[in-house]
């Protein structure tokens, strides 16, 4: 009789989450849509957590044509750039990530009120 050798110990779904949950490209783990309050009725929307990969000027470009609203890309010494845009937003730039597949829903983080 022939002797069994003993098979090394391969776990066969270890690669089965490669690809299945990545991030879309150069995307970072959340990306936070807040609101602030300015003075009165008037607020901002701020966007933070998009890569580097993405140019953040172009992306305030195509917000500011779609939503008819003013934005800009600040320095924030904490959360690196950030997108501003003046209003209510929240849900047109949620939309707006999902369809150009910049993110993922459940990478999308709303915040306010």
């Amino acid at each position: 009789m022939s002797t069994i050798q003993n098979l090394q110990s391969v776990d066969p779904f270890a690669d089965a989450t490669k690809g299945d949950n990545s991030l879309p490209a150069g995307t970072e783990d959340k990306i936070h849509i807040r609101i602030q309050q300015r003075n009165g009725r008037k607020t901002l929307t701020t966007v933070q957590g998009i890569s580097d990969d993405y140019d953040k000027k172009k992306l305030v470009k195509a917000f500011k044509k779609k939503f008819a609203c003013n934005g800009t890309v600040i320095e924030h010494p904490e959360y690196g750039e950030v997108i501003q845009l003046q209003g209510d937003q929240r849900k047109n730039i949620c939309n707006f990530l999902l369809e150009i597949n910049i993110v993922k829903e459940e990478q999308l983080k709303v915040h306010g009120f």
